[in-house]
C-alpha cells in the first residue's frame, strides 16, 4: 500500500486549538500513526500570545483512534513552546501511556554534546593531530614489542603460558594449509622469470643460463619475498582478524582479568608457528619456482633436464641458500608481529576487525620490502 493510498483510507490527524481565559486547550483527533499528515504547531504558538499570558495548557485526546512516535514528537514540540513562554503543561488529557512518556522526555535534559557537530579542523590542528597520532602509535608499538621481548623471555626459560595444543594448530595452518597458495604463486613465479630471461638470452645462443637466472633468483630473494608476501595476506590477516574479533567480545580482557598475558596466550603461539614455518616454506617455494623455470627451459628451450638441474647446481652458491633463509625467518618475524599489533590494537567495532586486517596486510608488505632492502644493503657490503 502507498503513502498515499494510507493517506486517503486513514483518518487524518487533527489539531483544534482553543484559547479559554487562562487556558490554552489542544484537542487531538484522527489517527497519529505513520502515514498521516501531521497538522503543524504555529496554532499552539499563536494562541499562547498576547498580551495577557494563558496559566495552563491541557490536552485532550478523546477522539484518537491511534497513535504512534509521530504523536509524542508532536505533543513534546507543543510542550517546549509551552515551556519557552512559561505556560504550565498538564499531559493528563493524551492517552494511555503517552502522557508518562512525555513527562519522562520533559524531565530528562538533553545530554550536552551528545549530538556531532561539524567542527572545521585548521591545518594546523590537522598537522599537530597528526603528529601526535604518529607519538601514540609509536608508544603503542614500543610496549607492544616490549611485551613480546618479555613473553620471547619467558618462552625460553620455559615459564610462558600458552595452550600446545593451539600451537601446534597455528603450525599446521601457517605451513601445510599454506602448501597450496605458496606452490602455485612459486611455480608462476619460476615460470615467469625463465620466460622473460629466455628472451633476451636466447639472442645471444645462451638458453643454458636460463636456469642459472631463476636460481639465484628465486633462492636468494624471490622464494622468500613471495612466500612472505603470501604469508601477509592469508595468515597475517588472519591473526589481525582473530585477534581483533577477540577484542571486540572483551576476550583478551576476560584473559587479563583471570590472570594471563594476553602476548604470552595469544602473541607468542602465532609467532613460533610462524617463525618455524616461514623457512620451510621458502625451501619449498625456491623448489617449486626451480620448478617452474625447468619447465620453461625444457618445453621451450629444448634444454635437457639433467643438464639444466646440474647447471642450477653448480650455479647457486650456498650463501645464496643461507641468504633465503636470512630473509625467511626475518619475514616470518615481521608478518606475525604486524598481524598480531593490529589484532591486539584493534577498535570494538566490526568496522575496526575488517580495518585492522587491512591494515595488517599493508604494514606486513611495506615492512617486507624495507628489510628486503636493508638485508640486500647488508649482505652487499658484507660481500656475500
Amino acid at each position: 500500500m502507498t503513502k498515499k493510498q494510507i493517506s486517503q483510507t486513514t483518518p487524518l490527524a487533527t489539531c483544534a486549538v482553543t484559547r479559554d481565559g487562562g487556558a490554552v486547550r489542544v484537542a487531538l483527533a484522527g489517527d497519529w500513526r505513520m502515514g498521516a499528515a501531521i497538522p503543524d504547531v504555529q496554532a499552539v504558538a499563536t494562541a499562547m500570545q498576547g498580551s495577557e499570558k494563558p496559566a495552563s495548557l491541557t490536552f485532550e485526546s478523546a477522539g484518537v483512534t491511534g497513535w504512534d512516535s509521530r504523536l509524542l514528537a508532536f505533543c513534546l514540540r507543543i510542550m517546549r513552546l509551552a515551556e519557552a513562554a512559561g505556560v504550565a503543561a498538564d499531559t493528563t488529557g493524551l492517552p494511555e501511556g503517552a502522557g508518562s512518556l512525555m513527562d519522562l522526555a520533559v524531565k530528562v535534559p538533553e545530554r550536552k554534546g551528545a549530538a556531532k557537530a561539524d567542527v572545521s579542523e585548521s591545518f594546523l590542528d590537522r598537522v599537530g593531530g597528526a603528529v601526535l597520532g604518529i607519538g601514540q602509535s609509536v608508544s603503542n608499538l614500543l610496549e607492544f614489542l616490549g611485551e613480546v621481548a618479555l613473553a620471547c623471555g619467558s618462552f625460553v626459560r620455559g615459564r610462558a603460558v600458552f595452550q600446545r595444543s593451539q600451537l601446534m594448530l597455528l603450525i599446521k595452518q601457517a605451513g601445510i594449509d599454506a602448501l597450496p597458495i605458496v606452490s602455485l604463486i612459486s611455480l608462476l613465479v619460476g615460470l615467469i622469470l625463465a620466460f622473460v630471461g629466455a628472451i633476451q638470452l636466447q639472442q645471444f645462443g645462451a638458453q643454458i643460463y636460463v636456469s642459472t637466472i631463476v636460481g639465484i633468483a628465486m633462492v636468494r630473494v624471490m622464494g622468500a619475498i613471495m612466500t612472505g608476501i603470501i604469508m601477509a595476506g592469508r595468515t597475517g590477516a588472519a591473526y589481525a582478524a582473530e585477534l581483533g574479533t577477540m577484542q571486540v567480545n572483551e576476550e583478551i580482557d576476560a584473559l587479563r582479568t583471570f590472570g594471563f598475558s594476553p602476548t604470552e596466550f595469544l602473541v607468542l603461539p602465532r609467532l613460533i608457528a610462524l617463525v618455524f614455518m616461514m623457512p620451510l616454506l621458502c625451501i619449498y617455494a625456491d623448489l617449486m619456482g626451480v620448478l617452474g623455470g625447468f619447465i620453461v627451459g625444457s618445453l621451450m628451450l629444448g634444454i635437457n633436464p639433467v643438464q639444466y638441474f646440474s647447471n642450477t647446481w653448480q650455479s647457486v652458491p650456498l650463501a645464496n641458500f643461507w641468504i633465503g633463509l636470512v630473509h625467511s625467518t626475518v619475514f616470518g618475524v615481521l608478518v606475525a608481529l604486524a598481524g598480531c599489533y593490529r589484532g591486539m590494537r584493534c577498535g570494538r567495532s566490526a568496522l575496526a576487525v575488517g580495518q585492522a586486517a587491512t591494515s595488517a596486510v599493508v604494514t606486513s608488505i611495506l615492512a617486507i620490502i624495507i628489510a628486503t632492502a636493508i638485508i640486500t644493503v647488508v649482505c652487499n657490503i658484507l660481500g656475500v
